[in-house]
């Protein structure tokens, strides 16, 4: 496979394009090839992950990676893995017991596309792909950092990570929230994907979380993290349709679902995003242009539009 170079020197926008490059060609190459069987599922798993979207979290992966001066080919399986992780939340988000999304990105989720059945399995096997993807040997990173990645990754998307955060949000419906456990449902539901993306690239450096670069770059996760999802409650909101690729409006206000928006209201959640996107660029202080790729994704997950 041909890989896009990826270097601190470039402009955001040519290392933006050429992550997004780098790692659908990575997911093209790791996912199981539809024409094996079982070939429909396979199909279903490439639909669901390679049909678009932002990228952001193996971008961060990347980005932290260049910050810590790590080599991208170090960086593509825990890019991928993450990916796929986060596509099968997707898919199981979507299914009529969740959100009951018809679309994802403009186009028909996956049971719309497939059937209901299909979609729970690809969100399974997925996951399961993001681990075949980690544990296998020869890509550059120390086994006992390997291992380590493994239990970070499965941490962050377990019941104390993103499903745990999912679970709080389900029991939360028709129930207002105080802003701390907000944030904390946050934190989990959306936040631990993307602490995650620097925790893997941690890792690929065998740099620990306690030192002072790896709580710096966590605080900066963190703060992201929550900005994130608070811009996600205001493009759910105010957001315009064809950029977000959802078919309606306000669907956490119709859902009944606590949301930075109707506790904040509009104005104060806008104003708090940006509160968040300050304090993850003042985790970034101690570094120069190698950090410059991390601060824009910060500036570009509160500015987007979709």
């Amino acid at each position: 496979m041909t890989l896009e170079t990826l270097e601190t020197t470039q402009n955001f926008t040519e290392f933006r394009q050429q992550a997004v490059s780098r790692i659908e060609t990575v997911l093209q190459d790791l996912l199981p090839n539809d024409h094996t069987l079982p070939a429909r599922l396979h199909a279903a798993m490439r639909y669901s992950t390679l049909g678009g979207g932002k990228r952001i979290r193996p971008l961060l992966v990347y980005a932290s990676g260049l910050c810590l001066g790590i080599a991208p080919e170090q960086l593509d399986r825990p890019a991928a893995a993450l990916e796929m992780i986060h596509a099968y939340s997707l898919v199981h988000d979507d299914l009529p017991a969740m959100d009951n999304d018809d679309l994802r990105r403009g186009l028909p989720t996956c049971h719309k596309a497939y059937d209901e059945a299909t979609a729970i399995l690809v969100g399974d096997a997925l996951q399961a792909q993001a681990f075949v993807v980690l544990s296998e040997p020869g890509w550059g990173v120390e086994p006992d950092w390997q291992v380590r990645m493994l239990a970070v990754l499965a941490q962050a998307a377990g019941s104390r990570g993103m499903v745990g955060g999912q679970a709080i949000d389900l029991a939360a419906v028709g129930h207002e929230l105080a802003l701390p456990a907000l944030e904390q449902m946050h934190l989990h539901k959306t936040g631990m994907l993307i602490r995650c993306a620097i925790q893997l690239s941690l890792c690929a450096v065998g740099i620990t979380e306690t030192s002072e670069q790896g709580a710096l770059l966590l605080q900066y996760a963190d703060r992201v993290g929550l900005a994130f999802q608070v811009q996600d409650d205001i493009l759910d909101e105010i957001g315009d349709l064809q950029q977000t690729g959802k078919a309606l409006q306000g669907a956490d206000r119709s859902r009944n679902k606590p949301s930075f928006v109707t506790l904040l209201g509009l104005r104060e959640a806008q104003n708090y995003a940006h509160r968040l996107l300050e304090e993850a660029l003042t985790a970034l202080h101690g570094w120069k242009h190698e950090a410059d790729h991390l601060r824009a994704l910060a500036r570009l997950i509160v500015e987007r539009n979709k």
